[in-house]
């Protein structure tokens, strides 16, 4: 099972996500697009915090200087991506596959990470945070989903509990509720791991 980690919008906690499911599960791990940051890459964080020893985590397919859009990013260095550069890293494992920014964020002039997302056919864990406006950017994200038809496994709510956020948006998209992730005060291998170990964990087979 192949599963895509998209965003209602950048730096909700995706990568986090990631950890959690390549932790709790052995997923291997891959970023296709890594822009910015690049001595801290999000490929680094997995290999620093997930402990799990079946996690494989496979180089990313364009690593761009600036931590900008990616599609102004690889412009910058006249670099052209096209969505049929694009193959899953080979692997007898599942993989987790992290998209670059939200749904609707740009990879190039012509495609989107959800124009990816379809393309490699994945399904998708639509990772949500509460913030004011999140219902707004998560029901709008469910609903790019629905329309593109890509499969989603569920919701991963990030940061401090909104009860009457997260049960509108359940009750709304009809999606499941997967698990929540609270806002760590600090994360490292022990802090994913003891995290994992304590709580349910789950992800639909397909």
């Amino acid at each position: 099972m192949n599963v895509a980690i998209g965003g209602i919008h950048t730096g909700i906690g995706k990568t986090v996500c990631s950890a959690v499911l390549c932790q709790a599960f052995g997923f291997d791990y891959w970023k296709p697009v890594q822009a910015g940051e690049l001595d801290q890459s999000d490929s680094k964080f997995i290999s620093q915090y997930v402990t799990n020893p079946a996690c494989v985590i496979h180089p990313e397919q364009y690593k761009l200087q600036q931590a900008i859009s990616p599609h102004a990013a690889a412009r910058a260095e006249n670099i052209q991506i096209n969505i049929t550069d694009f193959h899953l890293p080979s692997t007898n494992n599942s993989l987790i596959v992290e998209t670059a920014g939200g749904l609707m964020s740009p990879l190039s002039d012509n495609f989107l990470n959800v124009d990816l997302i379809q393309a490699l056919q994945l399904s998708t864990v639509l990772v949500s945070n509460n913030y004011l406006g999140s219902i707004n950017h998560t029901l709008l994200s469910a609903e790019l989903l629905k329309t593109r038809k890509i499969d989603v496994l569920g919701i991963v709510f990030v940061g401090n509990e909104t009860a009457s956020s997260e049960e509108f948006i359940l009750r709304y998209t009809g999606l499941p509720k997967l698990f929540s992730i609270p806002l760590f005060d600090k994360i490292n291998s022990e802090t994913i791991g003891n995290f994992v170990r304590k709580n349910n964990i789950t992800l639909p087979i397909r």
